[in-house]
């Protein structure tokens, strides 16, 4: 692994939001990183030889974790995958409207991942459709 720090961090605006780019990681395969918040909830990201895992479990690690993922899209047709701290539901729900942007779904949930294949009409795998037997 090998972190490139930024310092100062190079500030850019994506829309009204000013972000500071602190970082720099380049991962071997095989290698994670984790990032904790301020809370203790932690977020990995594993970098394997075909590409990434971009998340832990959504329904598994990531909940446990305190962090729900919600697909979201902006009014230019962009589709985001957000992961948001389960006790700051709302402060995303008014980021949202603020960014003009729609929560298509959360993916943390078997309950409103059947209910989006069952609108898409795809077959849910059956791990899936076995734990919600339970």
């Amino acid at each position: 692994m090998k972190i490139r720090e930024h310092e100062p961090p190079r500030e850019f605006r994506a829309g009204p939001v000013r972000i500071r780019h602190c970082a720099t990681i380049n991962l071997e395969p095989d290698e994670q990183v984790t990032f904790i918040t301020s809370d203790g909830h932690e977020y990995d990201v594993v970098r394997k030889d075909w590409g990434y895992y971009a998340t832990p479990s959504m329904n598994g690690r990531l909940r446990e974790q305190g962090l729900r993922s919600a697909l979201v899209s902006n009014n230019q047709g962009k589709i985001f995958l957000r992961l948001v701290e389960q006790e700051r539901v709302e402060a995303f729900r008014a980021y949202l409207a603020q960014q003009q942007e729609f929560l298509l779904s959360w993916l943390d949930s078997d309950e409103e991942v059947l209910s989006l294949l069952k609108s898409l009409g795809a077959q849910p795998p059956p791990a899936l459709l076995e734990e919600k037997r339970r």
